[in-house]
C-alpha cells in the first residue's frame, strides 16, 4: 500500500521527473503535473494527501492554484517551491495556508522528510479530530485544544490505547484536564455505550470510600437503612475514574488491589463476591513513586495501576494552546452571560501569554469568565486580566527601552523553545529573515544549541 498519494506541479519537466522518481522509490503514489490545466484535471474525483507547488507556474502563481486545490479539498497540505528571490512571496503563501515552503535549489532529502512531517501531521490532525468528534457527541468537550505538539501526542495516545482494556494512569497537575481525558478514552473505545463513572477519591470521607467504591448491605454501618449498589457496580461494563488515587487509604488500597488483579469483591457487610467488568483509569497529581517510598501507597497497587502512563503537560509548558483555550472560553461566556465580547487587547493577551497558570487551564478558564462578567467594552482589556489583590505590590515600571528588551528575549526563547533550536524554523514562526534573527539572538546571548534536546 503506498504510503501517501502525492500531487507535483512544476513547469520545469527535469525536475518534475526527478522529484517524481525520488517519491516512488520511496513507496509514495504521484501524479505530476507540468501547469496549472494538469493539476486541476488531476483533482477531479482524486483525492491527493499532499500537493508540492512551483511558485512560479505558467499563467498563473502557485498560491492561487494552492487556494483552488483547498476549495476542492481544505485539509490538504501544501508545499511551495521557490526561486531564492521570491521569499517574500513564500512567506505569503505561509500565511494563506501553505504548509511550508522550500527554496530552490534544494536537497531532496529536505523535500522527503518537509513530506513525512507534513502527512504525520495530517494523519494526526484527523484523528484528533475524530476524538473531538466522538467527545463533542457527548460531552461537547471542544476545550479539548491540542495545537501544541505535547497535546497533539497525547491525544494520539489515546488513539492508540482506546481499545484495549489495560489501566490507565494519568498523572499531571492540578486543572490540566485529567478527566477530560479519561473521558476521551472511554468514548474512543468499545465500552463507549456503558456507563462512565467518576470519582474523585481526595473529596469522600474516609470512612465513606469502601462503602462509594464497593457498596454496602443493609444494616452494614450505622445509618446503612438499605443496600447500595457501590460506582464500580454501576460501571460494569463501561468505564470507572478514580481520580486523585494517591488520596485512597492504605487499608482501602488494599480492596482495589483485588479488584485489579481478581475483578471481584465484597460490598461492605456482604459475605458474596461480586465480580465486575470495568476499565480502570486513574489520575493523579501527586509522585506516587515518592508516596511509596514514603509507605503512604502501596508499592504492589502502584504496579498494578501504572500500566500505560500518561502524562499531561501544564499550561505553561503549552502556551500556543492559550489563544484558542481563549478563544473557546470567551466564546462559552459571552453565549452564556448573554454580552457581545469579541475578543482581547493585545497587552491582555500577552498578560495571559506570559502567566506561569498554577492552576493551569482551570485557572484560564476562571480568569476568563471573570473577565467577561467585568467587562463593560466589547474587548476585555489588560487589567480584567490577572488583577493584583488588594494589598499586592503591582510590578515596577520599567524604562521602555528595557521592559522591549525583556519582552524581545522572553519571546525568542518561546520561539526557540517551540522550535527546539532550529533557527530557520523558529525565524519563520517570527517572519524575520534569518540573518536578521541571527542578529537578536547575538544581541541577547542566545545558544540555539541550548535548546535543540528540550522536550516540548
Amino acid at each position: 500500500m503506498p504510503s501517501g498519494k502525492l500531487l507535483i506541479v512544476d513547469d520545469d519537466r527535469n525536475l518534475l521527473e526527478l522529484i517524481k522518481m525520488r517519491l516512488e522509490s520511496l513507496d509514495y503514489e504521484v501524479t505530476a503535473a507540468r501547469d496549472e490545466e494538469e493539476a486541476k484535471q488531476a483533482v477531479v474525483g482524486n483525492a491527493y494527501d499532499l500537493a508540492v507547488v512551483d511558485l512560479q507556474l505558467v499563467h498563473q502563481d502557485g498560491i492561487s492554484l494552492m487556494e483552488e486545490l483547498r476549495l476542492k479539498n481544505p485539509e490538504l497540505p501544501v508545499i511551495i517551491l521557490t526561486a531564492h528571490g521570491s521569499i517574500e512571496s513564500a512567506v505569503e503563501a505561509i500565511k494563506r495556508g501553505a504548509y511550508t515552503y522550500l527554496t530552490k535549489p534544494f536537497d531532496a532529502r529536505e523535500l522527503t522528510l518537509h513530506i513525512a512531517r507534513a502527512l504525520e501531521n495530517r494523519r494526526l490532525t484527523s484523528e484528533i479530530e475524530r476524538l473531538r468528534g466522538l467527545l463533542s457527541e457527548k460531552y461537547d468537550f471542544k476545550n479539548i485544544i491540542a495545537k501544541s505538539e505535547t497535546m497533539r501526542m497525547v491525544l494520539e495516545s489515546v488513539s492508540r490505547i482506546a481499545n484495549t482494556d489495560s489501566t490507565v494512569y494519568i498523572h499531571g497537575e492540578s486543572g490540566t484536564g485529567k478527566e477530560a481525558i479519561a473521558q476521551a478514552i472511554h468514548l474512543a473505545s468499545g465500552r463507549k455505550d456503558n456507563a462512565f463513572v467518576a470519582v474523585n477519591c481526595a473529596a469522600i470521607p474516609e470512612t465513606l470510600l469502601e462503602s462509594v467504591l464497593f457498596g454496602h448491605e443493609k444494616g452494614a454501618f450505622t445509618g446503612a437503612i438499605k443496600s447500595s449498589k457501590g460506582l464500580f457496580a454501576q460501571a460494569q461494563g463501561g468505564t470507572i475514574f478514580l481520580d486523585e488515587i494517591g488520596d485512597v487509604p492504605l487499608a482501602i488500597q488494599a480492596k482495589l488491589l483485588r479488584v485489579l488483579q481478581e475483578r471481584q469483591f465484597h460490598p461492605v457487610g456482604s459475605e458474596q463476591e461480586l465480580e465486575v467488568d470495568v476499565r480502570i483509569i486513574v489520575a493523579t497529581n501527586k509522585n506516587l513513586e515518592d508516596q511509596v517510598k514514603q509507605g503512604l501507597f502501596r508499592e504492589d497497587l502502584f504496579y498494578r495501576i501504572h500500566v500505560i502512563p500518561i502524562e499531561l503537560p501544564p499550561l505553561r509548558e503549552r502556551r500556543e494552546d492559550i489563544p484558542l483555550l481563549v478563544e473557546h472560553f470567551l466564546n462559552k461566556f459571552s453565549e452564556k452571560m448573554k454580552k457581545k465580547v469579541k475578543g482581547l487587547t493585545p497587552m491582555a493577551l500577552q498578560k495571559l501569554m506570559f502567566h506561569e497558570w498554577p492552576g493551569n487551564v482551570r485557572e484560564l478558564e476562571n480568569t476568563i469568565e471573570y473577565a467577561v462578567a467585568m467587562t463593560t467594552q466589547d474587548k476585555i482589556t489588560e487589567e480584567l486580566i490577572l488583577p493584583t489583590k488588594s494589598g499586592e505590590p503591582e510590578d515596577l515600571i520599567k524604562p521602555l527601552k528595557n521592559a522591549r528588551d525583556d519582552f524581545e528575549k522572553r519571546y525568542l526563547i518561546r520561539l526557540l523553545e517551540s522550535a527546539r533550536g532550529n533557527v530557520t524554523v523558529a525565524a519563520k514562526m517570527s517572519g524575520k529573515y534569518r540573518a536578521d534573527f541571527y542578529t537578536l539572538l547575538k544581541k541577547h546571548d542566545l545558544d540555539p544549541a541550548a535548546f535543540k534536546d528540550l522536550k516540548k
